[in-house]
C-alpha cells in the first residue's frame, strides 16, 4: 500500500467533531495553490490514462491547442505502456507511475483523475491538500463515506472540484431547472431515466493485452500493488485490471458507471441537489454469464423527503429506452424523448395536465410547449472546469452535488447487494436501519 497518509485516518482527524473549524484553516492554508494571472497557462496533471483518460487527453489537447490557456504538465499510470503513450502523445514534460510524484509538483495547478472508482476519493483529497484544483471523474468516489470526505475538503481547502459527468454542462437540464422554478409543472411527483445498450458481450469486457502485467518486461509493466490500492490484496488478474467495472471492489457496474450520468443532472434540474431517505435496487446477471459480479440489468428506485419518487431502468442486454422526464401535478417535462444520452436534443418540452387545462394555456399560451435548448459543445464541462480554476467560482457538478447523487446511487448499489431497502438519514447523513422519519408516506 502506498505509504502517503492513510485517507480514513486523514479524516478523522481533518472532520471529526470539535476540529472542523480549525482544521479547515489548517488545510486553507497548506492548500494556497498558485495564483493565475490573466495571461498565465494553466498547469495540469493526468492521473489515469486507460480508455476514459484517453478520451479525456485527446479532449484537452483540443481545448488547450485552441485557446493557448492551458498545458499538460504531467501525465500518471500504472501500466507503463499507456504512461509513455500518453506523454508521446501530449508531449508532456513529465511522466510518472506514481501519482504521488505528480501531485508533489509545484508547477501543477490542477489535476484531472480518471483512473478506476476505488482511487478516486484519495487521490482528491491527496490532490486538494497539495493546492491543486481537481476535476474527478464520475462516479465522484467509490462509497458515500468518501463522498462525504471529498466534498468536506473541498470546503475546507477552498480547492475547485468539477466532477466528470459532462452531461450536466447539457442546456437542457438547465430549461427545466428554470422550467420547474417558474412553476410550470407544479409540484414535483416523480423523475424518470435509463440509460440502456445491448452489447455483445454485456459491457465492460474490454480488450486485454495478454504480455502485460506486474512481471511485464519494459513498455508491459503493471505496477499492481499500487493499482489495487487499499482494496482486497489479490494475485494479478488481468480480468480485473482491464475489466475493473465488472468487479464489486473497484466499482458499481451499471450503477456507477451509467446511472450518475443520470442522477447528476436531475439533481441540477430539481433546483438543488438532495439526499434520499428511502432507496431499491434490483436486477441481475439475465444475460451475461460470464465472471462479472455487476448485474447485466439493474433498476433503481428512490424516494426523497420533500415528496418525489426517482425510477431509473438499464440493460445491457436490450437497448429500448424510456425516455427521460420529470412529473409534477400540473404538467410534465420531457428533457429527452430517446435515450437519455444516445444522441442529442434541440428542446425540451413541458405538456400541462388535462385537469389545470385553463390555467396551463392562460399563463403559458398552450397545453404543449416546446423550449429550444443551445448546443453547447461535447467540451463545455471541461472548459467550465478551467473558466474556474481562474475565477473561482462554482463549476457546474460541484462537490456537494456530486456527493448527493453519489448517495443515490450507491445506497442502489448497497440495496442490490445486500437483497433490502437502505435507508438513509438525511440530516445526520449516514445509512440507518430503519427509516429515520415519515417523509410523506
Amino acid at each position: 500500500m502506498p505509504d502517503s497518509v492513510n485517507r480514513r485516518d486523514f479524516v478523522k482527524t481533518a472532520v471529526g467533531a470539535g476540529t472542523a473549524l480549525s482544521l479547515g484553516r489548517s488545510l486553507a492554508a497548506q492548500s494556497q495553490g498558485r495564483v493565475i494571472g490573466a495571461n498565465d497557462k494553466i498547469n495540469l496533471g493526468l492521473i489515469g490514462v486507460g480508455i476514459r483518460g484517453g478520451g479525456l487527453l485527446r479532449q484537452f489537447m483540443r481545448i488547450g491547442e485552441g485557446d493557448g490557456k492551458s498545458q499538460l504538465m504531467a501525465v500518471c499510470d500504472v501500466y507503463e505502456k499507456r504512461k509513455q503513450a500518453a506523454q508521446e502523445r501530449s508531449k508532456a514534460e513529465f511522466a510518472t507511475l506514481d501519482y504521488r510524484e505528480l501531485l508533489n509538483r509545484k508547477d501543477v495547478d490542477a489535476v484531472i483523475i480518471a483512473t478506476p472508482d476505488h482511487w478516486h476519493a484519495r487521490m482528491a483529497i491527496e490532490a486538494m491538500r497539495k493546492g491543486k484544483d481537481v476535476y474527478l471523474e464520475k462516479p465522484m468516489t467509490h462509497t458515500i463515506e468518501e463522498a462525504r470526505e471529498v466534498w468536506q475538503t473541498a470546503v475546507q481547502t477552498g480547492r475547485i472540484l468539477q466532477v466528470g459527468s459532462q452531461t450536466t454542462s447539457a442546456d437542457q437540464w438547465w430549461k427545466a431547472r428554470k422550467a420547474i422554478a417558474d412553476g410550470m409543472i407544479g409540484d414535483l411527483i416523480m423523475s424518470q431515466g435509463s440509460y440502456h445498450r445491448n452489447s455483445k458481450e454485456g459491457e465492460w469486457n474490454y480488450t486485454i493485452e495478454p504480455e502485460a502485467g506486474p512481471d511485464g518486461k519494459g513498455a508491459n509493466y503493471i505496477d499492481w500493488k499500487m493499482w489495487l490500492g487499499e482494496t482486497s490484496g489479490r494475485p494479478f488478474d488481468a480480468d480485473r485490471f482491464f475489466r475493473f467495472r465488472k468487479y464489486w471492489d473497484y466499482s458499481g457496474g451499471i450503477a456507477t458507471d451509467l446511472f450518475y450520468h443520470v442522477v447528476a443532472p436531475l439533481n441540477i434540474c430539481w433546483g438543488e441537489p438532495q439526499f434520499p431517505w428511502r432507496v431499491s435496487g434490483m436486477g441481475g446477471k439475465f444475460v451475461f454469464k460470464d465472471d462479472r459480479e455487476v448485474p447485466d440489468t439493474f433498476s433503481l428506485v428512490a424516494d426523497f423527503p420533500k415528496g418525489h419518487t426517482l425510477v431509473l431502468s438499464s440493460s445491457m442486454a436490450n437497448s429500448t429506452h424510456i425516455p427521460g422526464l420529470i412529473r409534477g401535478h400540473e404538467g410534465t417535462i420531457v428533457m429527452v424523448d430517446h435515450g437519455m444520452f444516445e444522441g442529442k436534443t434541440d428542446h425540451i418540452t413541458v405538456t400541462g395536465e388535462n385537469r389545470f387545462r385553463e390555467e396551463f394555456t392562460k399563463k403559458w399560451g398552450d397545453m404543449k410547449i416546446t423550449i429550444p435548448v443551445e448546443d453547447k459543445g461535447p467540451d463545455a464541462h471541461m472548459k467550465n472546469f478551467l473558466d474556474c480554476v481562474r475565477t473561482r467560482e462554482k463549476p457546474v457538478l460541484d462537490a456537494l452535488t456530486g456527493y448527493k447523487a453519489l448517495v443515490t446511487i450507491q445506497l442502489g448499489v448497497d440495496s442490490y447487494r445486500q437483497q433490502r431497502v437502505m435507508y438513509f438519514d438525511v440530516e445526520q447523513e449516514k445509512i440507518v436501519d430503519k427509516p429515520p422519519k415519515t417523509y410523506n408516506v
